[in-house]
């Protein structure tokens, strides 16, 4: 789409340089599908010179500028810890965008949480993988945030006006956990109806993070041995009111509510009974 408001195009990521009427420009698939009235200048990141990703040994830390193509390809690179199991939901995530190559070359992990879109799988995975997001202000401040918080709402953050996502920060605790992630969509490549992804560390708890249901992330945490069939229930019916399940022509709330739970339970079933299995 064209934005015909636009007056410069202007490459910086200094937060110091935004003012009213500027928008981030990363991968830009949203911002061109949508368009502007208001929109006056963009700010370019893209020259902005970030490492898509960066290993070490606590954890990932993934560039805003980020492609998804970029990080669709992590889990081939060589020298990666092995008990990272956790990196199986990377291409799981990736995939979820059901996207053209077109996108994913030039659509960003930055981009995608900061759109804030419910069905958003970058959110999905930083958040599941209790992602820390570090930020920077137009004052010089920086602060970081969970990713799972940094999105409160249908396209809303906890962003201030000008502030930078810079990079987002996987922790090597949880990229050690086993995983297990379950979607539902209403047509076979539709959008997200319906996203969760549980995951069980070392000691047993399990945490599961409910997305694209629900308008922003829900995550529950549950020391082990974890919850069975009906306290796993009775946990989501108490976390998510029915007027935080989303609504729109990729699901009604009553569906994505009932599918929530569904796939929660098989989430549960595979992961904690596998562990007691093992554990016998």
């Amino acid at each position: 789409m064209d934005m015909n408001t636009i007056e410069e195009l202007l490459p910086t990521a200094d937060p110091a340089a935004w003012r009213p009427g500027d928008a981030w420009l990363a991968g830009g698939t949203v911002l061109f599908s949508y368009g502007s009235s208001t929109l006056r200048r963009l700010l370019d990141i893209t020259e902005a010179g970030w490492e898509p990703v960066t290993i070490t040994e606590d954890g990932i830390e993934l560039a805003a500028t980020c492609k998804v193509a970029e990080l669709y390809a992590l889990p081939d690179r060589p020298g990666l810890p092995g008990e990272w199991r956790a990196l199986d939901l990377v291409r799981q995530c990736c995939d979820a965008f059901v996207a053209s190559f077109k996108i994913w070359n030039a659509s960003t992990v930055g981009g995608n949480i900061c759109t804030a879109l419910p069905a958003g799988p970058m959110i999905s995975l930083c958040a599941a993988l209790d992602g820390v997001a570090t930020v920077l202000s137009p004052d010089g401040r920086t602060r970081q945030v969970p990713v799972a918080e940094l999105v409160v709402g249908e396209a809303r953050t906890t962003l201030a006006p000008g502030e930078l996502l810079r990079s987002v920060h996987l922790p090597a605790s949880a990229l050690h956990a086993r995983v297990a992630f379950r979607r539902l969509s209403l047509s076979n490549l539709g959008r997200s109806g319906v996203l969760l992804i549980g995951r069980v560390g070392d000691d047993g708890a399990l945490v599961l993070t409910v997305t694209a249901s629900t308008k922003r992330p829900v995550q529950l945490r549950f020391a082990a041995p974890g919850p069975d069939a009906g306290e796993l229930r009775a946990a989501l019916v108490a976390a998510i009111p029915f007027d935080l399940y989303h609504d729109d022509i990729h699901g009604l709330p009553v569906w994505r509510r009932d599918m929530t739970f569904r796939l929660a339970e098989e989430i549960r079933a595979e992961l904690l009974e596998s562990t007691i299995t093992e554990r016998a």
